[in-house]
């Protein structure tokens, strides 16, 4: 079975019937659709019995179903760092400002699924920013300054968000691939050694001085 806690979907992989005694090397051999993935993929191996037996002893397994042995393995898909879905398009058919460059949209609670939860939409009106998206791989100087705004900004937004909810707090855990898990990861990586308790008043009592540590922790503009 394989599950994708960025998409929150899960199937079958493969199904094998095991015949003989002793010792048997069995190979599985899985293609699954890359549109289906994301985040923390699990692929869970299961033995299980067939048929139920009559004949077995009452400490055995005897009902069909029951699992023999099972293994977990997970492959990270993403990495650490915060990713989710993004699409270019017209802003003008949409109830966002004709002249915006981008919006970050957020929905659901900090348990729901990353992928389902964030969407960075950019305007395909605004040449610059859409340009420095197509040149994310090989970008230019203007590129990288476009970027880094973006990312400042889209940063801004997720901790706000994060900040503004009671759940997220010091010592909340929350399950891989969910939006809590990503917006953890990100406090983590651009407020090390503080606690979200000081973070948070140092936003309510002084919003500014919140601003200037985030633009510094995402040391924007900085090419390398």
């Amino acid at each position: 079975m394989w599950t994708a806690t960025g998409s929150n979907l899960s199937g079958p992989a493969q199904h094998l019937r095991l015949t003989g005694d002793g010792m048997a090397a069995v190979i599985l051999d899985v293609s699954l659709p890359g549109a289906d993935l994301g985040g923390l993929l699990l692929l869970d191996t299961a033995l299980v019995l067939a048929e139920r037996r009559t004949d077995a002893r009452p400490s055995s397994p005897r009902r069909a179903g029951s699992v023999l042995w099972s293994d977990r393995e997970s492959l990270r898909l993403q990495g650490d760092a915060p990713q989710f879905p993004m699409a270019v398009i017209d802003f003008s058919r949409t109830s966002f400002p004709d002249n915006a460059a981008w919006h970050l949209q957020i929905s659901g609670g900090l348990e729901s699924a990353t992928m389902g939860a964030l969407l960075l939409l950019v305007n395909e009106r605004n040449t610059v920013t859409a340009t420095a998206f197509q040149n994310a791989g090989k970008p230019r100087v203007v590129d990288h300054i476009v970027l880094s705004a973006v990312y400042a900004d889209a940063a801004r937004i997720m901790l706000e968000h994060a900040l503004a909810s009671d759940d997220f707090a010091d010592g909340a855990d929350f399950p891989d691939g969910s939006l809590g898990a990503t917006l953890m990861s990100l406090f983590d990586q651009l407020f090390p050694e503080q606690s979200i308790t000081d973070v948070r008043l140092r936003r309510e009592r002084s919003p500014a001085l919140f601003a200037s540590d985030l633009q510094a922790a995402v040391k924007i503009f900085e090419v390398s």
